[in-house]
């Protein structure tokens, strides 16, 4: 068995190892006419952790036959991946204030101007069973998504949604997720993904479709000539995994107008994440607090403890993974080619735990809620 310092080892190698080999940009297949755009309440503390809370997902599969690969995959996703964008254009938007005085500073908005999500392709020569088998692995997947830090005032220049594909050494692939919490949660993300890969699986499943796409990086490259580093990582190089707990509410019993139910959700699941981990959280938490596909509200929420009058005081049903997500068995980029390992963690690197209210898998009406809670680093 290997120690811990060959463990570092491995790791090292890794990140040294990982070569990114096109970055490109993928726009809805269609105008977004009209636009639309979604609202986002920053408040009174509109620091630079909130633009960088994000969560990542990462999908691994196996190479089912000769021509599969990470690469063929890519030059499909660079298609199916518009044509999905079509659907919900938000995703393709940017960030941009609106806070131009005092009576709305820190109030964005997101609106679907069709700038594109990020596409990257990469290789890493390293065999995914050494990868997996790695103790320390959530520090290493950083390098399976890529992310560039959102600065203002610069905004408008952000992407907020990229798509990495990585291709191991032993012809096994990864795709990666990297989403702003802006734009969505894993709950919330999870239906545009299921539509997503059915778009591609018949995509690629059409008689009529041509057995390379069209942006097929080996193909596209100048024989004799070796691709160039375009960058040795992105800014999920080092980072860490933040400790996440997730409530669910299976009654519509919160209405989250309700100042005194919403103190005693938040009051309630805060106790449970300290007795669960054994570790006091901060005072001021970080809210986000989203209403089915409506507006993003972020607050600075100051603990007071439960008020006796309130509703919430029981029916929190705690869980620690995302497997009610169901992606592992629904993301697929070949009908019978379902993901071999998948993992999915949120990044709050701010000064403040994160809890994050949400509607359920499924719920449009937003009656049924999750919470999730993420400590801070």
């Amino acid at each position: 068995m290997a120690n811990c310092n060959e463990n570092i080892g491995v790791a090292h190698d890794f990140v040294s190892n990982l070569q990114i080999e096109a970055i490109q940009t993928v726009m809805p297949m269609k105008q977004t006419d009209p636009r639309i755009s979604r609202r986002v309440f920053i408040g009174e503390n509109p620091g630079s952790g909130n633009f960088q809370r994000r969560f990542h997902m990462v999908f691994c599969y196996n190479k089912v036959s000769e021509t599969d690969s990470g690469s063929m995959v890519a030059g499909w996703i660079k298609e199916s991946l518009g044509k999905a964008l079509v659907e919900k254009p938000l995703l393709a938007g940017r960030l941009r204030s609106i806070g131009e005085n005092d009576t709305n500073y820190g109030e964005f908005e997101i609106v679907s101007n069709d700038s594109g999500v990020r596409l990257i392709e990469a290789e890493i020569q390293m065999n995914f069973d050494d990868f997996i088998h790695l103790k320390e692995k959530k520090n290493i997947e950083g390098q399976l998504v890529f992310w560039d830090d959102i600065h203002e005032p610069n905004t408008p220049y952000s992407p907020l949604f990229y798509v990495q594909v990585t291709n191991f050494k032993c012809g096994r692939y990864s795709v990666g997720i990297s989403c702003s919490l802006f734009l969505e949660d894993p709950y919330s993300m999870t239906s545009f993904l299921n539509r997503w890969s059915k778009i591609h699986v018949n995509m690629i499943s059409e008689a009529d479709a041509p057995k390379i796409p069209t942006f097929f990086l080996p193909k596209l490259r100048k024989k004799g000539c070796s691709s160039p580093t375009l960058y040795s990582s992105s800014n999920t190089s080092n980072y860490h995994v933040n400790n996440t707990l997730i409530f669910k509410l299976p009654l519509k019993f919160l209405n989250l107008s309700d100042d005194i139910n919403k103190n005693n959700l938040v009051e309630k699941c805060v106790e449970e994440v300290e007795n669960k981990y054994g570790k006091n959280l901060s005072t001021k938490l970080c809210l986000f607090v989203r209403e089915t596909s409506e507006d993003v509200n972020v607050e600075t929420f100051t603990r007071g403890g439960i008020n006796p009058f309130g509703s919430i005081k029981n029916g929190l049903i705690s869980a620690n993974y995302w497997d009610d997500l169901g992606l592992a068995d629904n993301m697929r980029f070949h009908e019978e080619n379902k993901a071999i390992h998948f993992s999915c963690w949120i990044i709050n690197p701010g000064n403040e735990d994160l809890l994050l209210i949400t509607p359920s898998l499924g719920d449009e009406s937003g009656s049924q809620k999750n919470v999730i809670v993420t400590m801070r680093d």
